[in-house]
């Protein structure tokens, strides 16, 4: 099986920055990920980024990762109607350095 990864898009409400990297900072590494980032692409806009073992892995720990998602909702602004508050993506791993 190859590495997996996960990539979700947000855009924070004015003011709440501080409030939504906390939540990040204090949450746990779940079994099978390599590694957790979450980056500040904007003024009010991040990407979190995980990478994991394998697909399996990553899907084990949704719950986990809806439940920290969950803890910022109402930090979160409508990206668009279509995609709500989150444009996540995922796929193998096809190359790393």
């Amino acid at each position: 099986m190859s590495k997996y990864t996960n990539v979700v898009r947000f855009k924070v409400k004015s003011g709440q920055e501080a409030k939504f990297e906390a939540i990040f900072k204090k949450s746990d590494k779940w079994s099978g990920m390599i590694m957790h980032i979450l980056a500040k692409t904007g003024d009010q806009t991040y990407v979190a980024y995980g990478l994991w073992e394998n697909e399996d892995k990553m899907r084990a720990a949704m719950p986990d990762m809806i439940s920290l998602l969950d803890q910022t909702r109402d930090m979160l602004e409508e990206l668009s109607p279509e995609l709500g508050v989150t444009d996540p993506v995922s796929g193998n791993v096809i190359f790393e350095t």
